[in-house]
């Protein structure tokens, strides 16, 4: 369950409206999917004074119908509901035309290394662990809105490296006349690699620009997406630079 008062929630808005870009509040859609209803009506209610679009949904399953009609921006997903778990939601989602792009944040009070895996391996975004702490709420909010940001001016740019062709506004591989379809994070870490290839990004270069430096993951996150990466694209072109990080090799 989350818990957090309506203050709290106000500070993190505030500190929203203090970011610019040409996304307005009043343009984005936010999905919030959860079996408690003071979660839904807590968060409900005070994005929604704040002007954004916000729908609710109280199983996986309706979550995933509400997000095939709406086509938010963000979903907030929680793991454990009954009829259709977040996973199983999750997976449904990112396989749906449409909505492979959007940011899936998993909601759930389980810390272990099994259900972080679990989620990134459905597709998910980000990860928060219940009780949130608000800095940590924050930072995943501020993340998505430079995302957003990034992606409104965006160009339609295309990158060739090698067999693989990037596109960046779609984002869509095509690798060995393969077209992909990649979670958002396994993109922007092939994107981020791929952008000089040969060069070793640090652990800590690649989670400031790919989930943003105040965003707390686990040891493992990486090492997750690496290991993604690696058995759609090819294990051959990312090494492991022990002790430091990873980088791409033609």
């Amino acid at each position: 369950m989350l818990r957090g008062d309506p203050v709290t929630l106000l500070s993190l808005l505030l500190e929203i409206d203090q970011l610019k870009g040409p996304m307005k509040k009043k343009d984005i859609r936010i999905l919030l999917v959860d079996d408690e209803p003071d979660i839904l009506e807590i968060l409900s209610y005070n994005l929604s004074a704040e002007g954004y679009q916000v729908f609710t949904a109280k199983n996986g399953m309706e979550g995933v119908s509400k997000a095939k009609k709406k086509q938010p921006h963000l979903i907030v997903l929680d793991l454990m509901m009954p009829e259709m778990d977040g996973i199983e939601a999750c997976e449904t989602i990112r396989s749906t035309k449409g909505l492979e792009n959007t940011i899936i944040t998993f909601l759930t009070a389980r810390g272990e290394d099994y259900s972080q895996v679990a989620g990134f391996d459905a597709g998910a975004d980000d990860y928060i662990t219940k009780p949130i702490k608000p800095k940590v709420l924050i930072s995943k909010v501020k993340a998505l809105l430079r995302r957003l940001k990034e992606e409104e001016s965006a160009s339609d740019e295309i990158v060739t490296v090698g067999n693989i062709v990037i596109n960046r506004e779609e984002y869509k591989i095509v690798n060995n006349g393969i077209e992909l379809v990649l979670p958002r994070k396994e993109f922007e870490l092939l994107s981020l690699l791929t952008s000089k290839p040969g060069k070793v990004f640090t652990r800590e270069v690649i989670l400031d620009r790919v989930w943003g430096n105040e965003v707390v993951v686990g040891g493992r996150t990486i090492d997750v997406h690496i290991r993604k990466l690696r058995e759609k694209i090819g294990e051959e072109h990312f090494k492991t630079i022990k002790g430091v990080g990873y980088k791409f090799v033609l």
